[in-house]
């Protein structure tokens, strides 16, 4: 993009200086000096980059052929003073870590959630996934019961308790849909399907 612009404004330079006839003795070498310019933008470009690596590979972007190359230089670091034994003496070593405030999370969100957690209430997803993880294991456990029952020749059992089976799976999806609406990004859950069940219970 930038070589483009150059060019156009040497260009439309140009054009004007033919067309008004004034003298270009400046820009008889143009070609030149958009070259130069360019490679000023370069150097600056590289310069920005290097300082962005660490010390061990300024100056040195042949060697640098991915991020794997610097995360190799960063684990070299941490073994190295784990050799020398700079995580020795580190503050708080031996003592439990204080998790009363989470420094990744948003600063409101943290202040409610110690407000909760101090009257012994939990956000309503955190219930509501434990009341999904019950009602599933309850529901797993009585079709399984329900599949033995079938495998014993009680087809008409069966085929009741499906139904009911059924009705239950659709209840307990709805609270899962329900509850990846409002949990936080990275802990939806997936859903119940009949067939896959019965697929575990085959095996």
């Amino acid at each position: 993009m930038g070589n483009y612009l150059i060019d156009r404004l040497v260009r439309s330079t140009v054009e004007m200086s033919s067309r008004y006839g004034v003298l270009r003795p400046r820009w008889a070498s143009s070609s030149s000096s958009k070259v130069k310019t360019t490679d000023r933008l370069s150097a600056i470009a590289d310069a920005i980059n290097d300082r962005k690596l660490p010390p061990e590979l300024r100056g040195q972007h042949s060697a640098v052929r991915s991020e794997t190359d610097i995360i190799g230089v960063v684990e070299q670091r941490i073994w190295h003073s784990m050799e020398e034994g700079q995580f020795e003496n580190l503050p708080g070593k031996g003592k439990p870590l204080n998790l009363s405030t989470n420094p990744h999370a948003d600063p409101a969100e943290d202040t409610l959630y110690r407000i909760l957690s101090k009257n012994g209430c939990a956000p309503e997803w955190i219930e509501l996934n434990k009341e999904i993880r019950n009602q599933v294991s309850a529901w797993r456990v009585a079709l399984k019961k329900a599949w033995t029952s079938k495998c014993n020749g009680d087809s008409s059992k069966w085929a009741e308790s499906s139904k009911t089976l059924k009705r239950q799976l659709r209840d307990i999806n709805d609270k899962v849909f329900r509850y990846n609406l409002i949990v936080p990004f990275g802990r939806q859950m997936f859903g119940l399907k009949w067939e896959k069940e019965l697929a575990r219970l085959e095996e």
